[in-house]
């Protein structure tokens, strides 16, 4: 059964880092591309990043330069690297998979998620 599963999430000071982690189980991740979205308190859900079976990465226009997608095929796990947190990058944050090789900025053509985990950024 195919299942992903974030991890990383946490409370953190402006300013700093946390890593992500979405491992997968059921299926091969490198044949897929695998998002991540994040959804703040009375917000829709929007895109962050996604990196397609052949490398390429793709992130949101505002968050390019601090945020990188990474994927390690040895332990089937998609990495966010996250850097220079604000607040308003607190919302949870969810990892996704297509069953095709390409991104989308769409939530609705992703076919399975995880749980989330949450991500606040306080001092």
């Amino acid at each position: 059964q195919l299942q992903l599963v974030e991890s990383g999430g946490g409370l953190v000071q402006p300013g700093g880092s946390l890593r992500l982690s979405c491992a997968a189980s059921g299926f091969t991740p490198d044949y897929y591309a695998i998002g991540w979205f994040r959804q703040a308190p009375g917000k829709e859900r929007e895109g962050v990043s996604c990196i397609a079976s052949d490398g390429r990465t793709y992130y949101a226009d505002s968050l390019k330069g601090r945020f990188t997608i990474s994927r390690e095929n040895d332990n089937d796990t998609v990495r966010l690297q996250l850097n220079s947190l604000k607040p308003e990058d607190t919302a949870i944050y969810y990892c996704a998979v297509i069953r095709g090789p390409v991104c989308s900025d769409f939530p609705e053509e992703y076919d399975y998620w995880g749980q989330g985990t949450q991500v606040t950024v306080s001092s």
